[in-house]
């Protein structure tokens, strides 16, 4: 794992966090309680700054970047899917999730239980409401709402990363 500071700007890793030793952290990247970082995520905080919440899941070969002197905001317990790509955006909010592969580009917001779908594409300065799902490319909001069930059933597939975190310290190479 390469855990790294920049010119000055170094990362903060939480309590109880993992970071797999493929991953990338650099420079100015806070990461909060128990987040768990996959295999070849890269966090570059290089010039801008990235501030994860409690309880995040970065999968495998995720990237997250920020502009030069801005703030790329991502809530408590988000999930960022295999392969996607968070660019500078405004913000993600608590329990979003960014499917695999999907692309969420500069000064954009996702709101609060909100779905980009795998392989969407949101575009600068776009919204996506809470608790609504965002597909296609561009993506265009769907008219499925993210109800109780899928909250429940999503609440689940969280907790199985938050409690990796403990898992991989333990077990990870053994």
């Amino acid at each position: 794992m390469t855990v790294a500071s920049f010119e000055g700007r170094t990362p903060h890793i939480g309590d109880g966090c993992w970071v797999h030793p493929s991953a990338e952290i650099l420079g100015q990247v806070v990461l909060g309680t128990r987040c768990w970082i996959g295999p070849g995520a890269r966090l570059r905080g290089d010039y801008g700054s990235i501030v994860l919440g409690d309880c995040c899941a970065v999968e495998d070969n995720a990237v997250v970047h920020a502009r030069p002197g801005e703030t790329c905001t991502i809530g408590r317990w988000v999930t960022l899917g295999h392969g996607c790509v968070v660019h500078n955006v405004a913000s993600l909010g608590d329990y979003s999730v960014v499917g695999m592969n999907a692309v969420v580009s500069d000064w954009a917001q996702v709101g609060e239980w909100a779905v980009v779908a795998e392989g969407a594409v949101v575009r600068q300065r776009a919204v996506v409401p809470a608790g609504r799902i965002a597909a296609g490319v561009p993506a265009r909001l769907l008219d499925r709402v993210v109800d109780e069930p899928y909250r429940a059933e999503w609440r689940r597939f969280k907790q199985i990363y938050v409690d990796l975190c403990a898992r991989y310290a333990d077990g990870y190479g053994r």
